[in-house]
């Protein structure tokens, strides 16, 4: 991960190009077989310079990461009072308010998955009823005034849409709801964003394999996403995943094992710009539509995109005679106690659509706690990963791929 070309890999980057491209070169170097690309869209969004203070009832600088596909404001910037609500309900009872506001959104967190839609909607409800921008609180359990980013989605027509940027917990909590709350002072923003978006661009999925020796056209699948933020280094989101499928492989081919099936590593892009809240990832999902009438020949699909901390075992989706299977898998690894199955599989965005075609899917399951104190910031660094653990990860995720690649017994499916 030290030797990786770029630090940052948004789509329709020449950092994200040049990551593929360095994939491409050290998977031929270490012999891999069937090394290539597979060309998909993605969302190209530039953030470009973008700022936010408190103007009333002081002067503060607010830290703040426009989410990715919003708009910008005007050149000179938004400034106007603030309106805070706790949620979507609270939005509407104060709907009468809303007009020429820009709203704060200041949920309370419960998980990623059930928060995040304040993320993906927000803006939208907001411009529904009037707002001028939308502010949001940022996605995560645990802040040091560190502003995540992320994906959201409009649904409403292009001349409704507003500017929309996370902001501190810290700022959406305390000056938004203490001060006009307790206080009744009024709280207005000036908020500047010019981001920029541009048609969709051509980028790459990054395949590699180690050929199985008996059955070469059945297929165990191991993926991470190689696109990352705009932020930080994305050693975590998805740094760790990819490098821990593309070792797997050349770990086989360096003990010179030759897998009864083949085992494939698939390199996703455009996973954090080309996501809505429904439909993760477009360009795995063109390689799923591209690729769903071989679901017979994919003994197992896994993912590894929740973080590679302390490993534990598998988290999986498939019959229970699959589960059977990959528990008594998982007794092989009792020396580095990574022996659990979760089911249902959790963490997994790209491949998730091959539930629906009765594929076994597997994901990391690992001790990612802390998974949302650095997801989509500039904390998100090399500094994240500990490289005994992430052995461990590859140790892990290693044995998993060639043992369901080399047993006879196919995984059951439903």
């Amino acid at each position: 991960m030290i030797n990786f070309p770029s630090n940052t890999n948004p789509t329709g980057s020449d950092e994200l190009e040049a990551a593929i491209d360095w994939m491409v070169e050290k998977s031929r170097a270490e012999k891999l077989d069937n090394v290539h690309t597979e060309d998909v869209k993605a969302p190209h969004w530039v953030r470009n310079t973008e700022n936010a203070s408190m103007t009333l009832p002081r002067l503060q600088k607010l830290d703040m990461m426009g989410l990715g596909s919003s708009v910008a404001t005007p050149p000179e910037g938004i400034t106007a009072e603030v309106l805070v609500v706790k949620n979507f309900d609270d939005l509407k009872k104060q709907k009468a308010k809303v007009p020429g506001k820009i709203v704060v959104f200041n949920p309370p967190w419960e998980s990623y998955c059930v928060t995040k839609r304040y993320r993906y909607d927000s803006a939208s409800e907001a411009a529904k009823l009037g707002a001028v921008a939308a502010l949001v609180m940022s996605m995560t359990p645990f802040s040091l005034s560190t502003p995540h980013t992320g994906q959201q989605d409009y649904t409403v027509e292009d001349n409704l849409k507003i500017p929309v940027a996370c902001i501190t917990v810290e700022d959406a909590r305390h000056d938004g709801a203490h001060a006009a709350k307790r206080w009744g002072q009024k709280i207005e923003v000036k908020l500047v964003m010019n981001a920029q978006n541009f048609p969709n661009v051509t980028t790459r999925n990054t395949v590699v394999e180690v050929l199985g020796g008996h059955t070469p056209n059945e297929t165990v699948l191991v993926s991470g996403h190689l696109d990352s933020w705009d932020v930080g280094q994305g050693a975590m989101d998805d740094g760790g995943g990819v490098m821990i499928s593309w070792a797997a492989l050349v770990v086989m081919r360096k003990l010179g094992l030759t897998p009864r099936r083949t085992v494939r590593a698939v390199f996703w892009t455009g996973k954090n710009r080309g996501s809505t809240e429904e439909l993760y990832a477009l360009p795995a999902m063109e390689y799923y539509n591209r690729h769903r009438d071989e679901h017979e020949q994919f003994q197992l699909i896994m993912e590894s995109d929740s973080g590679t901390f302390t490993p534990q075992g598998i988290s999986f989706t498939g019959t229970p005679e699959a589960t059977c299977i990959m528990q008594e898998v998982l007794k092989l690894l009792q020396r580095i106690n990574t022996t659990q199955v979760k089911t249902p599989v959790k963490g997994v965005p790209d491949i998730i659509s091959w539930q629906q075609m009765g594929v076994p899917l597997g994901g990391l399951l690992n001790d990612n706690s802390h998974y949302f104190w650095y997801h989509h910031t500039h904390g998100d660094t090399l500094t994240v990963q500990d490289p005994d653990i992430l052995d461990r990860c590859l140790a892990l995720w290693t044995s998993v791929a060639y043992v369901i690649a080399d047993i006879s017994e196919r995984l059951h499916r439903g």
